[in-house]
């Protein structure tokens, strides 16, 4: 690049060959003299920052470029002799890289606390990628950068992962109430993280074009838990289950050969039938009722219409929209808050936003904030 003559004009031009750099300095060891008509070149995915006497002074896109300072060959070596032969007309070239620099990770170093609403609290460990990429590079060199020479993404990654973490546990705290719900939430989450931590990143001239959730891991005990309940889920009959794996056991023992197999298998056998009666009797019973009444919360059939203990109605045509009552068919005002049935109660304004967001809601869809 010809940075270190006294009398030839310098060719300034970078390549990333590692692929990691977001700015990259010239001269690379410290500050340079460049001198009046040096030529830079900028490629289609970088821009060029010239900094002259201490201050950025001018900007440049893709293409070649005429520098323009006070350093002439020879004659400004001269003039600097009372500086030791070093011109105080100091000047710099940054080279940011404009790409988008993709697949960084991020990650929990430890657990964070998340409050479930139907596990309790428990600790979340949580992993993913995001893409970064430098959208205003004046603001970046001068609030990341500063005067290093070169800036890499492994001297931003440990940054922003903890401001990805710390944005993330208040997220999933806000539209995440239990782990229970989250298959199928992915998508939804990493968008709305992705949309809280632009802000942040654009203080620094950086996007965030690109944030995926890749994994949230309970402990192991919690995801045994979790496992339990999905067993229950799918076993309708407990006690069936029981009968069927001691009826399994005692064929397994019928089968067995020696003292220990008939042992087992005459115990199984004093066992039958107290099981079968249990089966026959229960054989027997009409099922329990599985619906109560909304009202006094009384048992009901399921083909019931009306509740036989104080009368209310089983099918609901429509409900209040202010107060929630089942109405008949013909009601033209709630028998219980007065309001005209028809009536629909209006959406919850927000103080900051001004968006419109349902009745019931707690934090605003719009900007997020508590209602």
């Amino acid at each position: 690049m010809g940075m270190d003559n006294v009398i030839f004009l310098e060719v300034i031009e970078w390549f990333d060959e590692t692929g990691r750099e977001l700015v990259h300095r010239i001269p690379e060891k410290g500050s340079g003299e460049i001198k009046y008509g040096a030529q830079l070149t900028v490629r289609e995915s970088q821009a060029g920052i010239l900094f002259y006497k201490g201050r950025a002074c001018d900007a440049f896109g893709p293409g070649r470029h005429t520098l323009k300072t006070a350093n002439i060959p020879i004659l400004t070596k001269i003039l600097a002799i009372p500086w030791a032969m070093t011109s105080p007309l100091r000047a710099e070239v940054y080279m940011v890289n404009m790409k988008v620099f993709p697949n960084l990770k991020w990650g929990t170093r430890e657990p964070v606390a998340f409050r479930d609403s139907e596990l309790g609290l428990i600790r979340l460990r949580a992993h993913g990628v995001f893409n970064i990429q430098v959208i205003q590079p004046l603001l970046f060199i001068n609030t990341m950068v500063g005067t290093m020479g070169q800036f890499t993404t492994e001297q931003i990654e440990e940054y922003l992962k903890r401001v990805i973490v710390s944005r993330f546990n208040d997220h999933l705290g806000e539209h995440l109430d239990s782990l229970l719900n989250l298959p199928g939430t992915y998508d939804e989450l990493s968008n709305g993280l992705q949309e809280a931590l632009k802000k942040d990143l654009s203080h620094f001239g950086l996007g965030l074009t690109h944030l995926y959730i890749t994994s949230i891991t309970p402990p192991p005990e919690v995801q045994a838990t979790i496992d339990d309940k999905s067993r229950l889920n799918i076993i309708p009959d407990l006690d069936r289950l029981v009968k069927m794996k001691a009826a399994m056991a005692m064929e397994k023992a019928a089968a067995s050969q020696g003292d220990a197999g008939a042992g087992l298998g005459m115990g199984m056998g004093f066992m039958m039938p107290a099981m079968f009666s249990d089966v026959f009797r229960q054989q027997g019973k009409t099922a329990p009722p599985e619906n109560f009444c909304p009202d006094c919360k009384h048992p009901v059939s399921k083909e019931a219409k009306f509740c036989p203990h104080c009368g209310h109605q089983q099918l609901d045509f429509d409900q209040c929209g202010s107060f929630g009552t089942n109405l008949p068919p013909t009601a033209r005002f709630c028998p219980k808050c007065g309001k005209p049935a028809r009536e629909k109660p209006g959406g919850k304004i927000c103080s900051h936003c001004k968006g419109e967001n349902l009745p019931d809601a707690t934090f605003c869809n719009q900007c997020g904030e508590r209602l």
